[in-house]
């Protein structure tokens, strides 16, 4: 924004330059800046102003219009293409000139000479005024950014840690989540979902299965196949990853993509059996990327069915269980490369979409 600052009496401390060929209006103007409060540098015409402009911190460039070499219009667009300085433009050919046109060009304000240096202070202050909150205003948005930043990055921290617990409690689905959370991710972005989305589902996914910390660990871990009883706790994940997270205030609804997870488009998924649109679409996205990472990965009581036996599945449900579209997209991103979760391949696939997997 150029050289404005507030001064340690309060005042604002700026660097306001005069371009003008007639030296007796740049000496009044001078003077009168000076006696404002203000610090002053005058130029003879707009090559020595553009100089100037080069070397010193200008927050306003005060310009005549008719000047040889260079007039001030072609000073100002110059200004816009190269500077962040304000300028005023003043001309006694005001007839020639509207107020419309040259504010229009990018002046912040147009004056008529000969000119009374009263108006002028008034006008240059109401200049600085402006400048100076808008000066304020992009510092007060940049540091809201930058806690925003900070914020984002402690979430990230606590939803890897989260993950990590999961992990703990159920090392037979050691760095599930986080592919799971790889191919989503890859998944939105394709369908071209907004990176604040992206983020939300990313979150989602890494922590997807939070509520197996109230499972016991005997059945998470248990080799062989589930009883009616078991099958029924390990679904009732999905109500206590939400029962966990729903009072938290997220930027993103990260409670319920987690619930909806093991929705259904024919609404035969759990625990609220929703159909179609009732699912939100980063539930939708996260289902499959779940499904195909789960029957594409070896575990430890069973052999891997395979990359095809996922496509295969997800393929034959599209419609019914998955939405197809983002069955389409996934079975795209899998099918490149010959995809495959345990070769690093995998990383190569969702490196071309700004992923790294961690897992």
């Amino acid at each position: 924004m150029g050289n404005i600052s507030i001064a340690p009496s309060g005042g604002i401390i700026a660097n306001i330059l005069v371009v003008d060929d007639e030296e007796a209006t740049r000496r009044i103007l001078s003077m009168g800046i000076e006696q404002a409060g203000y610090q002053c540098i005058t130029a003879g015409n707009a090559l020595e102003a553009i100089d100037f402009l080069k070397k010193e911190n200008i927050s306003i460039v005060i310009s005549d219009i008719n000047m040889p070499h260079m007039n001030g219009i072609e000073l100002l667009r110059q200004i816009k293409l190269d500077s962040h300085a304000d300028v005023i433009i003043m001309t006694g050919y005001t007839s020639e000139y509207s107020y419309e046109d040259i504010i229009g060009m990018g002046a912040s304000d147009f004056l008529q000479k000969p000119v009374q240096i009263s108006e002028f202070i008034a006008r240059l202050n109401r200049v600085i005024k402006e400048r100076t909150t808008l000066s304020q205003r992009n510092e007060a948005l940049k540091s809201l950014q930058d806690n925003l930043d900070k914020y984002k990055r402690a979430m990230d921290g606590i939803v890897q840690a989260i993950s990590l617990a999961v992990e703990l409690r159920d090392p037979y689905t050691a760095g599930h989540q986080q592919r799971v959370s790889n191919l989503a991710c890859a998944i939105a972005e394709k369908m071209g979902l907004d990176q604040n989305q992206i983020d939300g589902l990313r979150m989602a996914s890494n922590i997807h299965d939070l509520g197996k910390i109230s499972v016991p660990a005997e059945i998470l871990c248990k080799p062989g196949r589930l009883s009616k009883i078991e099958y029924e706790l390990i679904k009732n994940h999905v109500e206590a990853g939400y029962d966990i997270l729903k009072k938290i205030e997220f930027p993103w609804p990260l409670a319920n993509i987690i619930l909806q997870h093991h929705e259904r488009l024919d609404g035969s998924g759990y625990p609220r059996g929703l159909k179609g649109e009732e699912i939100l679409l980063e539930a939708k996205i996260l289902s499959v990327a779940d499904v195909f990472e789960t029957i594409a990965s070896h575990r430890p009581y069973r052999p891997s069915p395979g990359i095809t036996k996922a496509k295969q599945e997800i393929f034959d449900q599209k419609d019914k269980l998955y939405d197809p579209q983002v069955v389409g997209i996934c079975l795209e991103i899998v099918t490149r490369n010959n995809f495959t979760f345990d070769t690093p391949q995998q990383n190569d696939t969702f490196a071309s979409f700004g992923y790294q997997s961690t897992s």
